[in-house]
């Protein structure tokens, strides 16, 4: 893997789910400063008030060929794997980098466990190992809260 810091601001990123793996990711999308594009039938509650609030924009249906035209970056986070082989599928040959929450190998990106204190900001990636990952993240947040950083 090649980690990587995304510029977001004002580019279009959508997400095809609005469930749990959104509800998670969201606020951190939101701080990049992306225009979210959630596509789905139904959210979460926490994906529901920010739509509620205009955080972000709802389209109220199923995926469908076309849905990545306008984004920079894409996830693909329902709970059919056919619809998320598809919504990779459309972001490869569009060339965006899509992360495919139910299997990390077959996107073109997949996310890393963050963590923030202040302006820091560290991303763990472990091969796959996505408890690893988490273990290690939280590890180095709390090394950066013991070394002063808030």
């Amino acid at each position: 893997m090649y980690l990587v810091g995304l510029r977001l601001t004002g580019r279009a990123v959508v997400v095809v789910g609005g469930g749990r793996v959104l509800a998670r990711r969201l606020e951190t999308l939101l701080r990049s400063g992306a225009d979210v594009v959630v596509v789905a039938p139904a959210l979460h509650p926490v994906v529901a008030r920010a739509a509620q609030e205009g955080r972000i924009r709802w389209e109220p249906r199923a995926y469908a060929p076309g849905d990545l035209a306008e984004a920079w970056y894409a996830m693909a986070s329902t709970d059919s794997p056919e619809v998320n082989a598809a919504v990779v599928a459309e972001a490869e040959t569009r060339r965006i980098f899509c992360v495919r929450a139910d299997d990390g190998s077959a996107g073109q990106a997949v996310t890393p466990a963050t963590g923030r204190r202040g302006e820091v900001q560290v991303g763990v990636l472990t091969g796959g190992d996505y408890r690893a990952s988490r273990r290690l993240r939280d590890e180095f947040v709390k090394q950066l809260t013991r070394d002063g950083y808030s």
